[in-house]
């Protein structure tokens, strides 16, 4: 029943459609105590959460909906609801609402807050000021919390820098993959697999090496371990799992579903991955896209073009013509871009029909007004 609501959840992401979100609360509310007690009903609370990816306040009717099942579920499903809803709308009072949440000292049934610490990422993500305070805020909870929340810290961290291995993140991972407790050390594997996702980090790889010797005894990190080598060279290093396109402006709704049904499942990983349903870790290839950059001319044939790839610098509100790229190296397309890196045009000998986004297969056409200028 979960896996058909979820299913439900990752067909309707983000539209808000009244009768499957009716039917998913309608059979919360009729479930047993026993069947919401069972680790997957949480797959029936995340389908009813990706119906409002993104959404904001069309989910407020369903939250109070939520709010009349009388079971700890009900909590879960209601902060999830909340974060998907506002997921990366950097929704300053939300965070606020949800480290709130993480203030409560519990040890048992303290599901929703593990959904408010992974909510807290996933409303700042896709900027970079909010990322960098909700780090901060990571780090609060690691000292001053209490088990259950400090294991959901890793998988936040991850859900900031997804395909995106920051230096730092990394550091902060590696170190909690050594962690006494096997579930914070689990997650904090399988986080360094999704931040290094599709990147083939040499770095990542070599501590993944380490982990897979330190942990050659334990057969559920050993498990996590292999998972998280499996990501880091997913598509031989051509693909990423980042749920952010056009230059990280607009967000893909199943892609950001697919990583949730993974951040959500490590949650509870000795009944979810490690347990039966393993297979829930395929719901990743709906965030897995090429990071290539591919030129082609209006036949659809395949055209080299010269392109400039460096960092993106944000150039809104400056006067002139700023430079978008910073540190920039001239290769000749196909050329692979990393989660922060940027593309232009090198020549002016083309333009690009899309505008001024290059990613992905983009259609070049010659430029009419262009002269080759002649050799002295």
């Amino acid at each position: 029943v979960s896996l058909a609501g979820l299913a439900l959840g990752m067909i309707f992401v983000g539209k808000c459609d009244d009768t499957v979100g009716g039917t998913i609360v309608q059979r919360l509310m009729e479930a047993t105590d026993d069947e919401l007690n069972h680790s997957h009903a949480r797959y029936l609370c995340l389908g009813l959460a990706l119906l409002f990816l993104g959404q904001m306040d069309k989910a407020e009717a369903m939250i109070e909906a939520l709010k009349t099942i009388e079971h700890k579920i009900s909590k879960y499903a209601v902060t999830m609801l909340k974060t998907c809803a506002f997921a990366g709308s950097g929704n300053v009072l939300l965070v606020q609402e949800m480290l709130h949440e993480c203030a409560e000292h519990l040890t048992e049934d303290a599901e929703h807050q593990m959904a408010a610490v992974l909510g807290i990422g996933l409303i700042t993500m896709g900027e970079d000021v909010g990322s960098e305070m909700a780090l901060r805020s990571f780090d609060h909870l690691l000292h001053y919390c209490e088990m259950p929340i400090k294991r959901a810290v890793p998988l936040a961290l991850a859900l900031l820098h997804i395909s995106n291995p920051d230096f730092s993140i990394i550091d902060q991972l590696s170190r909690l993959s050594h962690d006494p407790d096997p579930e914070m050390a689990q997650n904090a594997i399988l986080g360094m697999g999704i931040t290094s996702a599709g990147t083939n980090n040499s770095r990542v790889a070599g501590l993944l090496r380490q982990l897979s010797e330190f942990y050659a005894k334990d057969a559920g990190h050993v498990f996590c371990v292999r998972i998280a080598q499996g990501l880091l060279h997913m598509g031989k290093g051509l693909m990423t799992l980042n749920p952010f396109h056009s230059d990280r402006m607009l967000m893909k709704g199943p892609a950001l579903g697919g990583m949730l049904v993974l951040l959500h499942s490590c949650l509870d990983l000795k009944n979810t991955l490690l347990d039966k349903t393993h297979y829930l870790m395929y719901y990743l290839t709906c965030a897995m896209q090429p990071r290539m950059l591919i030129t082609i001319n209006e036949k659809m044939e395949w055209r080299p073009v010269t392109v400039r790839v460096g960092q993106a610098v944000e150039t809104v509100g400056q006067a002139g013509k700023p430079r978008r790229i910073t540190g920039f190296q001239t290769h000749t397309s196909p050329v692979l871009l990393a989660a922060t890196d940027r593309a232009e045009l090198g020549t002016e000998e083309v333009l690009s029909v899309s505008g001024q986004v290059l990613e992905g297969v983009v259609i070049v056409k010659d430029n009419p007004e262009y002269e080759v200028q002649e050799s002295k």
